[in-house]
């Protein structure tokens, strides 16, 4: 039975993957802002399509 609790603690010492999501999630966003402003900047009308 101590191998159990001995188990239990170490787990509960253990974090989740939050530090990685969060890393994640910016990076997407960062990534999807810069995709919507090169498509968008793309589709500009500056008079030069004549």
């Amino acid at each position: 039975m101590p191998e159990i609790a001995t188990l239990l603690a170490a787990a509960s010492d253990q974090r989740g993957p939050g530090n990685t999501v969060r890393i994640v999630l910016v990076v997407a966003l960062v990534g999807a802002a810069l995709l919507a402003w090169l498509l968008l900047r793309g589709y500009r009308d500056n008079d030069h399509n004549d």
